[in-house]
């Protein structure tokens, strides 16, 4: 059964792909043999991400239609907030994108976070190995913008782009350990705002440090992505990554990322926290935590 699944995503098959994430989404039974029958894939992932408000979403539109523009084809999983009720995606993203529902080179899936503290689908690693295999020319995950835990998408892309606003200078000093590491490209959106240059220069010294263990400075891009401009640019810069000589290096450490926070969801998936907490008011006040969890190693 998951073998024809397969061989027809691998055909180009987009209703049996977003049939297949759902499956994986909702984990149904037996959708771990589909994902340990899907092939090697070397399509390159890029993930955006930011502070809430940078223009993620308007960005990945202008991307898409430089990418259509050179003849690419494109998948694109936006990881929107959750409904507090239901715990579906808000689907934000998708009604910003619109233009691009029914292109033949396109493909976009929302999906929600579903109280992932990261900003991250807890199966989006695996959703992503199955998009990979669909023969789109790149991939693109778009997160939700969190704060420091945007620092997982690093795991999952090989290349990420932090987009910020050059209204954003105390957001990036909050966000500053974890995007010093995390960041391939910044990208500063709404350039054409007041300021703009001089938020761009100091962005520029705050990560002169980094620069010491790089060959070359991370760049940083200007964009204005309600007018497309700046986007091609963004676009080589990525392409220019994707070619280093160290990937080879870069991909063990990804594959190691994924690997550590797949055994992660393995391990704790026979942990209830109803159980856990049913368990705990048995106990009493006399409950030592520490005690109490040594029985679950």
């Amino acid at each position: 059964m998951w073998q024809q699944q397969i061989n027809e995503i691998l055909a180009g098959n987009q209703k049996t792909l977003a049939r297949c994430i759902s499956y994986i989404e909702n984990e149904v039974n037996g959708y771990e043999v589909l994902l340990e029958t899907l092939p090697a894939s070397a399509t390159p992932v890029i993930g955006i991400t930011g502070p809430p408000g940078a223009g993620k979403s308007t960005l990945v539109d202008a991307l898409i239609e430089v990418l259509v523009e050179q003849g690419k084809s494109v998948a694109v999983i936006c990881v929107d907030p959750s409904s507090p009720f239901n715990l579906g995606a808000l689907l934000g993203d998708r009604i910003r994108m619109s233009t691009w529902y029914n292109h033949p080179k396109v493909f976009i899936r929302s999906l929600a976070t579903r109280g992932s503290l990261g900003g991250l689908h807890p199966k989006i690693i695996e959703i992503s190995d199955l998009v990979k295999i669909a023969g789109f020319d790149y991939v693109i995950i778009e997160t939700v913008g969190v704060g420091q835990s945007e620092v997982e998408i690093a795991g999952l892309a090989d290349v990420t782009t932090v987009v910020v606003v050059p209204e954003a200078g105390d957001e990036v000093q909050t966000m500053k350990a974890g995007l010093m590491e995390i960041a391939d490209i910044f990208v500063v959106n709404k350039a054409d705002r007041p300021d703009a240059d001089l938020f761009v220069k100091n962005l520029k010294l705050m990560l002169a440090p980094a620069y010491k263990n790089q060959d070359k400075p991370v760049p940083v891009i200007k964009t204005i992505a309600s007018q497309k401009r700046g986007v091609a640019e963004l676009l080589q810069a990525i392409s220019d990554l994707l070619l280093k000589e160290n990937e080879n290096k870069i991909r063990s450490w990804l594959l190691a990322e994924k690997a550590f926070h797949l055994i992660q969801q393995k391990k704790m998936k026979a942990i209830d926290k109803k159980v856990l907490k049913e368990k705990i008011e048995a106990a009493g006040k006399d409950l030592n935590l520490y005690s109490f969890i040594k029985k679950f190693y």
